[in-house]
């Protein structure tokens, strides 16, 4: 069995026996189908980059694993999302220190999966980009096709008075601006990022251009 096999069956487990996901399945449906397209982009990433493609497969199928907990554990709080990658960081290495990878690799994994959230590990590392990539991959998907829907429900688009919508697209469009100007770990990271929002960007102007005819014919 391969690294990746093994890691694929911790990371089934860790959901499968979460308390927190078993009261939330919908969130737990959804975390392991974002963790697979993680690893999906970080291999993709890693191929054409010539980084380890091994090591930030496993790095994207683990870097949620923090959500499996409950936002209070035996621990204390974990302080919510903002904590989820140092959090899975620490338990998934353990599992990690038992894969045949050494230990510069297990620390460099779990230096990409801790930074992965805002940019801060409770352990010293260096941000490479092999460790960027577990971020950048995170990225690719988050602003695919798929969060589109998902951030308009969220937002409760539907039910939003007409301004409200305008509001919504129009920050979202300044945001996307934004986040195109920002650096990635790679270039091939990069331009899948910018791929996927200016897909975004068209969409959501487009969503625009059809509010101009929603109150008026001319």
């Amino acid at each position: 069995m391969t690294n990746i096999q093994k890691t694929e069956i911790f990371l089934k487990e860790q959901f499968d026996n979460s308390v927190f996901f078993k009261e939330h399945p919908a969130d737990g449906e959804y975390r392991l189908q974002h963790s697979y397209r993680v690893a999906y982009a970080a291999g993709e990433i890693a191929r054409k980059e010539g980084l380890d493609e091994e090591g930030l497969i496993i790095g994207g199928l683990l870097h949620d694993v923090g959500y499996s907990l409950p936002l209070e554990t035996e621990e204390g709080s974990w302080g919510g999302w903002q904590e989820h990658g140092r959090l899975s960081a620490r338990l998934v290495r353990p599992f990690l220190e038992r894969l045949d990878l050494g230990k510069e690799r297990v620390q460099e994994i779990c230096y990409g999966i801790a930074i992965h959230v805002d940019g801060k590990a409770d352990f010293s590392g260096e941000k490479t980009p092999f460790a960027c990539s577990i971020k950048d991959a995170d990225d690719v998907d988050r602003f695919d096709a798929y969060r589109i829907y998902e951030a308009m429900e969220y937002a409760g688009f539907r039910n939003l008075k007409i301004e409200d919508k305008r509001k919504w697209l129009y920050e979202k469009l300044d945001w996307i601006k934004w986040r195109l100007g920002e650096k990635s770990g790679t270039e091939t990271a990069r331009q899948m990022i910018a791929e996927r929002l200016l897909y975004q960007r068209q969409y959501y102007e487009k969503v625009l251009e059809q509010l101009e005819h929603s109150e008026r014919i001319f």
